[in-house]
């Protein structure tokens, strides 16, 4: 195991990443919600089209 004296000098300067903002993660995952939804009506949209074709 490491100790935080042997880190490298580059590893030393690096801050560490900031929590996302509330509005960010609202905003990621308003974008996977809507994406997901899209993908479900498109699934639909195809069965449905698929059902009508064995039909005729």
């Amino acid at each position: 195991m490491r100790s935080p004296s042997d880190l490298s000098p580059g590893e030393k300067s690096r801050k560490p990443e900031r929590p996302a903002s509330r509005d960010d993660r609202l905003k990621a995952a308003l974008k996977a919600n809507m994406a997901r939804r899209k993908a479900q009506a498109r699934a639909r949209t195809a069965e449905d089209a698929a059902d009508d074709t064995e039909r005729d």
